[in-house]
Protein backbone atom coordinates (compact mmCIF):
# COMPACT_ATOMS: atom_id res chain seq x y z
CA UNK A 1 0.00 0.00 0.00
CA UNK A 2 2.58 2.21 -0.17
CA UNK A 3 1.50 5.48 -2.00
CA UNK A 4 4.95 5.37 -4.10
CA UNK A 5 3.94 2.22 -5.82
CA UNK A 6 1.68 4.26 -8.36
CA UNK A 7 5.07 5.95 -9.21
CA UNK A 8 6.71 2.83 -10.33
CA UNK A 9 3.65 1.27 -11.93
CA UNK A 10 3.67 4.76 -14.45
CA UNK A 11 7.44 4.39 -14.52
CA UNK A 12 6.74 0.91 -16.31
CA UNK A 13 3.36 1.51 -18.26
CA UNK A 14 4.83 5.01 -19.45
CA UNK A 15 8.50 4.87 -18.76
CA UNK A 16 9.72 7.50 -21.51
CA UNK A 17 6.90 9.81 -21.07
CA UNK A 18 7.56 13.35 -19.70
CA UNK A 19 6.83 13.29 -15.82
CA UNK A 20 8.11 16.54 -14.72
CA UNK A 21 9.02 20.05 -16.55
CA UNK A 22 10.41 23.25 -14.77
CA UNK A 23 11.92 26.39 -16.16
CA UNK A 24 15.41 27.19 -16.39
CA UNK A 25 15.65 31.17 -15.04
CA UNK A 26 16.23 33.61 -17.94
CA UNK A 27 19.33 35.71 -18.07
CA UNK A 28 16.97 38.44 -19.26
CA UNK A 29 13.26 38.91 -19.96
CA UNK A 30 13.44 38.80 -23.59
CA UNK A 31 15.42 35.26 -24.08
CA UNK A 32 13.63 31.63 -25.18
CA UNK A 33 12.61 29.93 -22.39
CA UNK A 34 14.21 26.65 -21.67
CA UNK A 35 12.86 23.68 -19.25
CA UNK A 36 14.96 21.03 -16.98
CA UNK A 37 12.54 17.85 -18.17
CA UNK A 38 12.53 13.91 -16.58
CA UNK A 39 10.50 10.90 -17.32
CA UNK A 40 8.87 8.78 -15.21
CA UNK A 41 11.51 6.26 -15.88
CA UNK A 42 13.93 8.78 -14.80
CA UNK A 43 12.08 9.84 -11.81
CA UNK A 44 11.48 6.53 -10.27
CA UNK A 45 15.40 6.05 -10.93
CA UNK A 46 15.81 9.08 -8.96
CA UNK A 47 13.97 8.49 -6.06
CA UNK A 48 15.11 5.08 -5.73
CA UNK A 49 18.39 6.47 -5.06
CA UNK A 50 16.74 8.63 -2.74
CA UNK A 51 15.72 6.12 -0.90
CA UNK A 52 18.37 4.05 -0.53
CA UNK A 53 20.83 6.73 0.62
CA UNK A 54 18.22 7.27 3.65
CA UNK A 55 17.72 3.22 4.04
CA UNK A 56 21.71 2.56 3.85
CA UNK A 57 21.82 6.12 6.11
CA UNK A 58 20.14 4.47 9.23
CA UNK A 59 16.16 5.96 8.34
CA UNK A 60 13.89 3.96 10.19
CA UNK A 61 10.15 3.69 8.77
CA UNK A 62 7.97 6.57 10.77
CA UNK A 63 10.71 8.39 10.95
CA UNK A 64 9.86 12.05 10.60
CA UNK A 65 11.52 14.37 8.25
CA UNK A 66 10.70 17.80 7.31
CA UNK A 67 11.23 18.59 3.21
CA UNK A 68 11.42 22.28 2.63
CA UNK A 69 12.73 22.75 -0.99
CA UNK A 70 11.02 24.98 -3.45
CA UNK A 71 8.54 23.47 -5.41
CA UNK A 72 10.15 21.80 -8.73
CA UNK A 73 11.80 18.08 -9.88
CA UNK A 74 13.61 18.02 -6.18
CA UNK A 75 10.59 18.50 -4.32
CA UNK A 76 8.88 15.78 -6.02
CA UNK A 77 11.53 13.73 -6.29
CA UNK A 78 12.05 13.71 -2.48
CA UNK A 79 8.59 13.06 -1.69
CA UNK A 80 8.77 9.60 -3.62
CA UNK A 81 11.99 8.96 -2.22
CA UNK A 82 11.41 9.49 1.51
CA UNK A 83 7.91 7.31 0.84
CA UNK A 84 9.62 4.78 -0.68
CA UNK A 85 12.60 4.72 2.67
CA UNK A 86 9.50 4.42 4.79
CA UNK A 87 9.89 7.92 6.21
CA UNK A 88 7.03 10.16 7.16
CA UNK A 89 7.14 13.47 5.07
CA UNK A 90 6.69 16.71 7.08
CA UNK A 91 5.34 19.65 4.99
CA UNK A 92 4.41 23.10 6.39
CA UNK A 93 4.22 26.73 4.32
CA UNK A 94 6.85 28.97 4.82
CA UNK A 95 4.88 31.74 4.05
CA UNK A 96 3.19 31.52 7.71
CA UNK A 97 6.37 33.38 9.08
CA UNK A 98 9.56 32.01 10.73
CA UNK A 99 8.18 32.22 14.29
CA UNK A 100 5.16 29.95 13.85
CA UNK A 101 7.15 27.89 11.29
CA UNK A 102 9.81 27.26 13.85
CA UNK A 103 7.09 26.74 16.83
CA UNK A 104 5.68 24.02 14.27
CA UNK A 105 8.27 21.86 13.57
CA UNK A 106 9.22 21.91 17.39
CA UNK A 107 6.22 20.57 18.03
CA UNK A 108 6.27 17.38 15.69
CA UNK A 109 9.45 16.17 16.96
CA UNK A 110 11.26 15.88 13.81
CA UNK A 111 14.14 13.26 12.86
CA UNK A 112 15.80 15.01 10.32
CA UNK A 113 15.39 17.93 7.46
CA UNK A 114 15.49 17.25 3.90
CA UNK A 115 16.28 21.39 2.76
CA UNK A 116 18.24 23.51 0.74
CA UNK A 117 21.47 25.51 2.33
CA UNK A 118 19.79 28.27 3.94
CA UNK A 119 17.73 25.86 6.15
CA UNK A 120 20.08 23.50 7.12
CA UNK A 121 22.19 26.77 8.51
CA UNK A 122 19.58 27.70 10.53
CA UNK A 123 19.13 24.16 11.73
CA UNK A 124 22.74 24.04 12.40
CA UNK A 125 22.85 26.91 14.43
CA UNK A 126 19.37 26.01 16.61
CA UNK A 127 20.65 22.76 17.08
CA UNK A 128 23.44 24.32 19.01
CA UNK A 129 20.82 26.10 21.42
CA UNK A 130 19.05 22.88 21.98
CA UNK A 131 16.04 22.68 19.63
CA UNK A 132 15.82 20.13 17.01
CA UNK A 133 18.14 17.60 19.11
CA UNK A 134 16.44 14.27 17.59
CA UNK A 135 16.57 15.65 13.77
CA UNK A 136 20.07 13.54 12.64
CA UNK A 137 18.78 12.28 9.62
CA UNK A 138 19.52 15.04 7.07
CA UNK A 139 19.72 15.93 3.48
CA UNK A 140 20.84 19.08 1.88
CA UNK A 141 19.70 19.95 -1.55
CA UNK A 142 22.12 22.50 -2.86
CA UNK A 143 25.59 23.35 -1.35
CA UNK A 144 26.29 21.26 1.86
CA UNK A 145 28.47 23.97 3.91
CA UNK A 146 30.35 23.09 7.59
CA UNK A 147 27.36 20.43 8.42
CA UNK A 148 27.16 16.72 8.12
CA UNK A 149 24.60 14.31 6.21
CA UNK A 150 23.54 13.14 3.13
CA UNK A 151 24.23 15.71 -0.43
CA UNK A 152 21.06 15.08 -3.17
CA UNK A 153 24.00 16.21 -5.87
CA UNK A 154 26.44 13.30 -4.26
CA UNK A 155 23.36 10.73 -3.78
CA UNK A 156 22.85 11.42 -7.95
CA UNK A 157 26.12 10.28 -8.50
CA UNK A 158 25.76 7.05 -6.80
CA UNK A 159 25.88 4.04 -9.07
CA UNK A 160 21.88 2.76 -9.11
CA UNK A 161 21.25 -0.42 -7.49
CA UNK A 162 17.88 -1.13 -8.40
CA UNK A 163 14.51 -0.56 -6.60
CA UNK A 164 14.09 0.56 -3.01
CA UNK A 165 10.51 0.32 -1.61
CA UNK A 166 9.88 -0.10 2.08
CA UNK A 167 6.23 -2.03 2.21
CA UNK A 168 3.77 0.00 4.01
CA UNK A 169 0.28 -0.27 5.32
CA UNK A 170 -2.50 1.56 4.03
CA UNK A 171 -3.35 2.59 7.99
CA UNK A 172 0.72 3.58 8.10
CA UNK A 173 1.83 6.84 8.12
CA UNK A 174 2.74 8.78 5.40
CA UNK A 175 2.76 11.95 5.86
CA UNK A 176 2.34 14.88 8.91
CA UNK A 177 0.73 18.20 6.97
CA UNK A 178 0.35 21.60 8.57
CA UNK A 179 -2.51 24.07 8.66
CA UNK A 180 -2.41 27.11 7.15
CA UNK A 181 -3.66 28.61 10.61
CA UNK A 182 -5.62 31.25 8.52
CA UNK A 183 -8.48 30.36 11.57
CA UNK A 184 -5.69 29.64 14.53
CA UNK A 185 -2.90 28.27 15.21
CA UNK A 186 -1.29 25.62 12.11
CA UNK A 187 -1.59 21.95 13.82
CA UNK A 188 0.14 18.90 12.09
CA UNK A 189 -2.59 16.48 10.33
CA UNK A 190 -1.80 13.08 10.06
CA UNK A 191 -1.91 11.18 6.45
CA UNK A 192 -2.01 7.60 6.30
CA UNK A 193 -1.03 6.13 2.47
CA UNK A 194 -4.65 5.09 2.02
CA UNK A 195 -5.72 8.82 2.69
CA UNK A 196 -3.31 9.53 -0.24
CA UNK A 197 -4.62 6.49 -2.26
CA UNK A 198 -7.95 7.62 -1.89
CA UNK A 199 -7.22 11.04 -2.59
CA UNK A 200 -5.49 10.69 -5.73
CA UNK A 201 -8.37 7.82 -6.82
CA UNK A 202 -11.22 10.07 -6.39
CA UNK A 203 -9.78 13.38 -8.09
CA UNK A 204 -8.99 10.70 -11.06
CA UNK A 205 -12.14 9.52 -11.03
CA UNK A 206 -14.63 12.87 -10.26
CA UNK A 207 -12.64 14.94 -12.96
CA UNK A 208 -11.71 11.59 -15.78
CA UNK A 209 -7.74 12.72 -15.72
CA UNK A 210 -6.39 10.27 -17.76
CA UNK A 211 -2.32 9.50 -17.85
CA UNK A 212 -1.10 11.32 -20.52
CA UNK A 213 -2.77 14.57 -19.51
CA UNK A 214 -0.22 17.85 -19.08
CA UNK A 215 -1.34 19.60 -16.23
CA UNK A 216 0.10 23.71 -15.14
CA UNK A 217 0.79 22.77 -11.24
CA UNK A 218 0.39 25.93 -10.07
CA UNK A 219 0.29 24.36 -6.35
CA UNK A 220 3.27 22.26 -4.86
CA UNK A 221 1.26 19.74 -3.57
CA UNK A 222 -0.64 18.93 -7.14
CA UNK A 223 2.55 17.85 -8.95
CA UNK A 224 3.06 14.90 -6.53
CA UNK A 225 -1.05 14.07 -7.69
CA UNK A 226 0.05 14.07 -11.15
CA UNK A 227 3.07 12.07 -11.11
CA UNK A 228 1.06 9.33 -8.91
CA UNK A 229 -1.96 9.71 -11.93
CA UNK A 230 0.50 9.38 -15.14
CA UNK A 231 -0.01 12.90 -16.06
CA UNK A 232 3.13 15.33 -16.71
CA UNK A 233 3.22 18.19 -14.50
CA UNK A 234 4.49 21.45 -15.69
CA UNK A 235 5.92 23.68 -12.65
CA UNK A 236 5.31 27.50 -13.75
CA UNK A 237 7.88 30.05 -13.12
CA UNK A 238 6.26 31.49 -9.81
CA UNK A 239 6.68 31.79 -6.06
CA UNK A 240 3.76 29.38 -5.16
CA UNK A 241 3.96 30.56 -1.79
CA UNK A 242 2.77 34.19 -3.10
CA UNK A 243 0.16 33.54 -6.61
CA UNK A 244 -0.96 36.62 -6.21
CA UNK A 245 1.89 38.43 -7.28
CA UNK A 246 2.45 35.89 -10.13
CA UNK A 247 3.48 37.37 -13.32
CA UNK A 248 0.20 36.07 -15.55
CA UNK A 249 3.07 35.76 -18.99
CA UNK A 250 4.57 33.12 -17.31
CA UNK A 251 1.54 31.06 -17.21
CA UNK A 252 0.05 32.27 -20.89
CA UNK A 253 3.89 30.93 -21.75
CA UNK A 254 4.30 27.61 -19.87
CA UNK A 255 0.54 26.32 -21.51
CA UNK A 256 1.15 27.72 -24.98
CA UNK A 257 4.57 26.04 -24.81
CA UNK A 258 3.86 23.04 -23.99
CA UNK A 259 0.07 22.56 -24.89
CA UNK A 260 -1.56 22.18 -21.36
CA UNK A 261 -4.85 20.86 -20.85
CA UNK A 262 -5.13 21.11 -17.17
CA UNK A 263 -4.01 23.77 -14.89
CA UNK A 264 -4.30 23.76 -11.10
CA UNK A 265 -4.15 26.78 -9.03
CA UNK A 266 -5.63 29.66 -5.77
CA UNK A 267 -8.57 31.71 -7.03
CA UNK A 268 -5.77 34.63 -6.81
CA UNK A 269 -3.44 32.91 -9.78
CA UNK A 270 -6.74 33.13 -12.12
CA UNK A 271 -7.33 36.49 -11.08
CA UNK A 272 -4.19 37.63 -11.85
CA UNK A 273 -4.48 35.07 -15.42
CA UNK A 274 -8.19 36.84 -16.24
CA UNK A 275 -7.18 40.81 -15.93
CA UNK A 276 -4.26 40.66 -17.99
CA UNK A 277 -5.63 38.43 -20.95
CA UNK A 278 -8.52 41.06 -20.65
CA UNK A 279 -6.20 43.91 -20.91
CA UNK A 280 -4.25 41.89 -23.96
CA UNK A 281 -6.88 40.29 -25.64
CA UNK A 282 -4.87 39.09 -28.02
CA UNK A 283 -2.90 37.14 -25.35
CA UNK A 284 -6.19 34.83 -24.74
CA UNK A 285 -5.13 32.40 -27.40
CA UNK A 286 -2.31 30.88 -25.42
CA UNK A 287 -5.25 29.13 -23.62
CA UNK A 288 -6.41 27.16 -26.36
CA UNK A 289 -5.55 24.27 -25.41
CA UNK A 290 -6.77 24.27 -21.97
CA UNK A 291 -9.94 22.29 -21.23
CA UNK A 292 -9.68 21.66 -17.80
CA UNK A 293 -9.10 24.56 -14.62
CA UNK A 294 -8.98 23.44 -10.70
CA UNK A 295 -9.68 26.10 -8.31
CA UNK A 296 -9.33 25.60 -5.06
CA UNK A 297 -7.59 26.84 -1.67
CA UNK A 298 -10.23 29.21 -1.26
CA UNK A 299 -14.31 30.24 -2.17
CA UNK A 300 -13.70 31.89 -6.54
CA UNK A 301 -16.56 34.29 -6.69
CA UNK A 302 -19.14 33.38 -9.49
CA UNK A 303 -18.00 36.80 -11.46
CA UNK A 304 -14.15 35.72 -11.90
CA UNK A 305 -15.66 32.15 -12.75
CA UNK A 306 -17.54 33.95 -15.52
CA UNK A 307 -14.30 36.32 -16.46
CA UNK A 308 -12.46 33.10 -16.67
CA UNK A 309 -14.83 31.23 -18.85
CA UNK A 310 -14.79 34.07 -21.40
CA UNK A 311 -10.89 34.09 -21.81
CA UNK A 312 -10.84 29.79 -22.22
CA UNK A 313 -12.03 28.03 -25.33
CA UNK A 314 -15.70 27.09 -25.71
CA UNK A 315 -15.36 23.38 -24.75
CA UNK A 316 -13.24 24.36 -21.41
CA UNK A 317 -14.70 23.71 -18.05
CA UNK A 318 -13.58 24.93 -14.73
CA UNK A 319 -14.07 22.82 -10.98
CA UNK A 320 -14.12 23.98 -7.95
CA UNK A 321 -13.16 21.44 -5.07
CA UNK A 322 -13.99 21.52 -1.83
CA UNK A 323 -12.68 20.35 1.38
CA UNK A 324 -9.73 21.35 3.74
CA UNK A 325 -6.35 19.71 4.89
CA UNK A 326 -7.74 17.75 7.09
CA UNK A 327 -10.48 16.28 4.46
CA UNK A 328 -9.72 16.12 1.01
CA UNK A 329 -11.85 16.33 -1.72
CA UNK A 330 -15.15 16.29 0.09
CA UNK A 331 -17.22 17.85 -2.70
CA UNK A 332 -17.09 19.81 -5.99
CA UNK A 333 -18.63 21.82 -8.62
CA UNK A 334 -18.13 23.02 -12.03
CA UNK A 335 -18.78 26.66 -13.04
CA UNK A 336 -21.25 26.10 -15.56
CA UNK A 337 -23.69 24.55 -12.44
CA UNK A 338 -22.51 27.51 -10.85
CA UNK A 339 -23.43 30.20 -12.95
CA UNK A 340 -26.27 28.58 -14.73
CA UNK A 341 -28.05 27.72 -11.46
CA UNK A 342 -26.96 28.78 -8.36
CA UNK A 343 -25.17 32.21 -8.90
CA UNK A 344 -28.30 34.06 -8.15
CA UNK A 345 -28.63 32.59 -5.20
CA UNK A 346 -25.57 33.14 -4.03
CA UNK A 347 -25.81 37.19 -4.99
CA UNK A 348 -28.53 37.21 -2.89
CA UNK A 349 -27.46 35.89 0.37
CA UNK A 350 -28.04 32.24 -0.21
CA UNK A 351 -24.61 31.00 0.42
CA UNK A 352 -22.00 29.43 -2.01
CA UNK A 353 -22.68 26.18 -3.74
CA UNK A 354 -19.87 23.81 -3.12
CA UNK A 355 -21.30 20.84 -5.18
CA UNK A 356 -22.12 16.98 -4.34
CA UNK A 357 -19.78 15.36 -2.33
CA UNK A 358 -17.37 12.91 -3.78
CA UNK A 359 -18.86 8.84 -3.67
CA UNK A 360 -16.27 7.97 -0.56
CA UNK A 361 -17.57 10.55 1.82
CA UNK A 362 -20.53 10.78 3.87
CA UNK A 363 -21.93 13.72 5.59
CA UNK A 364 -24.42 15.95 7.20
CA UNK A 365 -24.74 18.95 9.13
CA UNK A 366 -25.40 19.00 12.38
CA UNK A 367 -26.22 22.38 15.27
CA UNK A 368 -23.67 24.49 15.71
CA UNK A 369 -21.26 24.26 18.88
CA UNK A 370 -18.29 25.23 20.02
CA UNK A 371 -17.82 22.55 22.92
CA UNK A 372 -16.19 19.04 22.23
CA UNK A 373 -18.44 16.54 20.72
CA UNK A 374 -17.31 13.16 21.76
CA UNK A 375 -19.94 10.69 20.04
CA UNK A 376 -21.53 11.48 16.69
CA UNK A 377 -25.25 10.79 18.31
CA UNK A 378 -24.69 13.78 20.72
CA UNK A 379 -25.12 15.99 18.32
CA UNK A 380 -28.22 17.10 16.65
CA UNK A 381 -28.72 16.86 12.79
CA UNK A 382 -30.06 19.81 10.96
CA UNK A 383 -32.78 19.72 8.81
CA UNK A 384 -32.49 20.45 4.48
CA UNK A 385 -32.29 24.17 4.81
CA UNK A 386 -31.15 24.40 8.11
CA UNK A 387 -27.41 26.37 8.31
CA UNK A 388 -25.14 24.21 10.58
CA UNK A 389 -21.74 23.22 11.10
CA UNK A 390 -20.39 20.32 8.23
CA UNK A 391 -19.44 16.88 9.87
CA UNK A 392 -18.05 14.68 7.09
CA UNK A 393 -16.20 10.54 7.22
CA UNK A 394 -14.89 9.14 4.93
CA UNK A 395 -11.47 7.17 3.72
CA UNK A 396 -9.80 10.14 2.68
CA UNK A 397 -10.87 12.05 5.98
CA UNK A 398 -8.14 12.28 8.29
CA UNK A 399 -8.27 11.35 12.08
CA UNK A 400 -6.40 12.86 14.11
CA UNK A 401 -3.89 16.18 14.57
CA UNK A 402 -0.64 14.88 16.00
CA UNK A 403 0.48 18.71 17.42
CA UNK A 404 -2.14 20.77 18.95
CA UNK A 405 -3.75 17.53 19.94
CA UNK A 406 -6.47 19.32 22.57
CA UNK A 407 -7.77 20.17 19.38
CA UNK A 408 -8.99 16.41 18.58
CA UNK A 409 -11.67 17.11 21.15
CA UNK A 410 -12.90 19.98 19.20
CA UNK A 411 -12.31 18.36 15.66
CA UNK A 412 -13.19 14.71 15.73
CA UNK A 413 -16.15 12.58 17.36
CA UNK A 414 -17.19 9.19 17.16
CA UNK A 415 -20.31 7.31 15.22
CA UNK A 416 -21.72 4.29 16.96
CA UNK A 417 -19.88 1.93 14.32
CA UNK A 418 -16.96 3.59 15.80
CA UNK A 419 -15.85 5.57 12.79
CA UNK A 420 -14.19 9.18 13.45
CA UNK A 421 -15.92 12.04 11.52
CA UNK A 422 -14.32 15.79 11.08
CA UNK A 423 -16.12 18.80 11.84
CA UNK A 424 -14.96 21.07 9.25
CA UNK A 425 -15.23 23.53 10.72
CA UNK A 426 -17.40 25.36 8.23
CA UNK A 427 -21.23 26.69 8.59
CA UNK A 428 -24.09 25.85 5.66
CA UNK A 429 -26.70 24.04 4.76
CA UNK A 430 -27.80 20.56 2.58
CA UNK A 431 -30.39 21.15 -0.22
CA UNK A 432 -32.92 19.43 -1.49
CA UNK A 433 -30.53 17.82 -4.01
CA UNK A 434 -27.65 17.19 -1.76
CA UNK A 435 -25.73 19.97 -2.66
CA UNK A 436 -23.75 21.94 0.57
CA UNK A 437 -23.83 25.70 0.59
CA UNK A 438 -21.46 27.44 2.65
CA UNK A 439 -22.00 30.13 4.47
CA UNK A 440 -18.74 30.78 6.26
CA UNK A 441 -16.16 29.60 8.63
CA UNK A 442 -17.70 28.59 12.36
CA UNK A 443 -15.26 30.77 13.96
CA UNK A 444 -16.64 34.11 11.90
CA UNK A 445 -19.73 34.07 13.00
CA UNK A 446 -21.02 36.93 14.58
CA UNK A 447 -23.71 36.15 17.34
CA UNK A 448 -25.40 39.74 18.18
CA UNK A 449 -28.35 40.12 20.46
CA UNK A 450 -30.54 39.91 17.65
CA UNK A 451 -29.35 36.27 16.05
CA UNK A 452 -26.40 35.32 14.19
CA UNK A 453 -24.60 36.80 11.18
CA UNK A 454 -23.05 34.33 9.23
CA UNK A 455 -20.04 36.14 6.74
CA UNK A 456 -20.45 34.44 3.11
CA UNK A 457 -24.41 35.26 2.75
CA UNK A 458 -23.96 38.90 4.30
CA UNK A 459 -20.44 39.62 2.31
CA UNK A 460 -22.67 38.74 -0.78
CA UNK A 461 -24.95 41.78 -0.38
CA UNK A 462 -22.12 43.95 -0.10
CA UNK A 463 -20.08 42.19 -3.55
CA UNK A 464 -22.82 43.19 -5.53
CA UNK A 465 -22.14 46.61 -5.62
CA UNK A 466 -19.29 47.72 -8.73
CA UNK A 467 -17.53 49.22 -6.85
CA UNK A 468 -16.55 46.93 -4.50
CA UNK A 469 -14.27 43.90 -4.58
CA UNK A 470 -14.59 42.09 -1.49
CA UNK A 471 -16.22 42.60 1.79
CA UNK A 472 -15.58 41.26 5.51
CA UNK A 473 -18.17 40.66 8.17
CA UNK A 474 -16.12 40.85 11.76
CA UNK A 475 -17.64 41.17 15.16
CA UNK A 476 -16.90 43.90 17.16
CA UNK A 477 -16.88 43.56 21.17
CA UNK A 478 -19.23 46.02 22.43
CA UNK A 479 -19.32 45.42 26.76
CA UNK A 480 -20.15 41.80 26.11
CA UNK A 481 -22.06 41.65 22.87
CA UNK A 482 -21.04 42.11 19.58
CA UNK A 483 -21.91 44.35 17.15
CA UNK A 484 -21.75 43.17 13.48
CA UNK A 485 -19.32 45.42 11.26
CA UNK A 486 -18.16 45.47 7.58
CA UNK A 487 -14.79 46.03 6.37
CA UNK A 488 -15.00 47.47 2.16
CA UNK A 489 -11.74 46.87 -0.05
CA UNK A 490 -12.24 48.51 -3.45
CA UNK A 491 -12.02 47.39 -6.38
CA UNK A 492 -8.30 49.10 -8.06
CA UNK A 493 -8.79 53.21 -9.04
CA UNK A 494 -12.15 53.52 -6.64
CA UNK A 495 -11.51 56.09 -4.02
CA UNK A 496 -13.65 56.13 -0.45
CA UNK A 497 -15.90 58.32 -0.65
CA UNK A 498 -18.94 59.93 1.83
CA UNK A 499 -21.42 59.09 -0.76
CA UNK A 500 -19.81 55.71 -1.24
CA UNK A 501 -20.26 54.93 2.19
CA UNK A 502 -24.01 56.26 2.24
CA UNK A 503 -24.68 54.24 -0.40
CA UNK A 504 -23.39 50.83 1.25
CA UNK A 505 -25.42 51.80 4.17
CA UNK A 506 -28.48 52.08 1.74
CA UNK A 507 -27.28 48.52 0.43
CA UNK A 508 -27.07 47.35 3.97
CA UNK A 509 -30.65 48.68 5.25
CA UNK A 510 -32.80 47.05 2.28
CA UNK A 511 -31.75 43.59 2.62
CA UNK A 512 -33.17 41.73 6.02
CA UNK A 513 -29.59 39.47 6.35
CA UNK A 514 -27.72 43.16 6.67
CA UNK A 515 -29.97 45.23 7.88
CA UNK A 516 -28.83 45.22 11.36
CA UNK A 517 -25.02 46.01 10.14
CA UNK A 518 -24.42 49.49 10.61
CA UNK A 519 -21.13 49.87 11.00
CA UNK A 520 -19.26 50.04 7.69
CA UNK A 521 -15.19 51.47 7.61
CA UNK A 522 -12.96 50.97 3.90
CA UNK A 523 -10.11 49.53 4.00
CA UNK A 524 -6.64 49.68 1.81
CA UNK A 525 -6.10 45.37 1.60
CA UNK A 526 -7.31 43.11 3.34
CA UNK A 527 -4.77 40.62 5.30
CA UNK A 528 -5.11 37.77 3.27
CA UNK A 529 -3.79 33.76 3.89
CA UNK A 530 -0.21 32.96 2.89
CA UNK A 531 -1.41 29.68 1.35
CA UNK A 532 -3.03 30.64 -1.03
CA UNK A 533 -3.72 34.98 -0.62
CA UNK A 534 -7.40 34.58 -0.50
CA UNK A 535 -8.70 33.52 3.03
CA UNK A 536 -9.79 37.13 4.36
CA UNK A 537 -8.15 37.55 8.03
CA UNK A 538 -10.86 38.42 9.62
CA UNK A 539 -9.53 38.22 13.17
CA UNK A 540 -6.85 40.87 12.53
CA UNK A 541 -9.57 43.12 10.69
CA UNK A 542 -11.93 42.57 14.20
CA UNK A 543 -8.66 43.82 16.08
CA UNK A 544 -8.39 46.90 13.73
CA UNK A 545 -11.79 47.78 14.55
CA UNK A 546 -11.87 47.20 17.86
CA UNK A 547 -8.68 49.80 18.06
CA UNK A 548 -9.66 52.14 15.49
CA UNK A 549 -13.16 51.96 15.99
CA UNK A 550 -15.88 52.93 13.42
Amino acid sequence: MNIAHRLVDYAKRQPNAVAIIEPVPKSSPADKRKYRTISFAELDRDSDRIAAAYVRSGLQPGMRIALMVQQGLDFISLVFGLLKSGATLVLIDPGMGMKPMLKCLDEVRLDGFAAISKVHALRFVLQRLGRFSHAKQNLTVGRRWFWCGLSLAEIRKREYFGPVMIPRDSGDPSAIIFTSGSTGIAKGVLFTHGIFQTQVEEIQRRLGIEPGSVDLAGFPFFGLFNAAMGVTAVIPDMDSTRPASVDPRNILEAVRDWNINQSFGSPALWNRVVEFCERNPDETGSLSTLRRVISAGAPISAKLLDRLKRILHVDAEIFTPYGATEALPVAMISATEILGETVRKTETGGGICVGTSFGTVRWKTIAISDEPIERLEQARECGVGEIGELAVCGPQVTTQYVTRTEANAFAKMRDADGTIWHRMGDVGYLDEKGRFWFCGRKAHRVETADGTLFSIPCEAIFNQHPKVFRSALVGISVAKLKEPAIFIELKPGVEPSDELLQELKSLAKANPLTQRIERIRFHPGFPVDVRHNAKINREQLAEEGRERKF
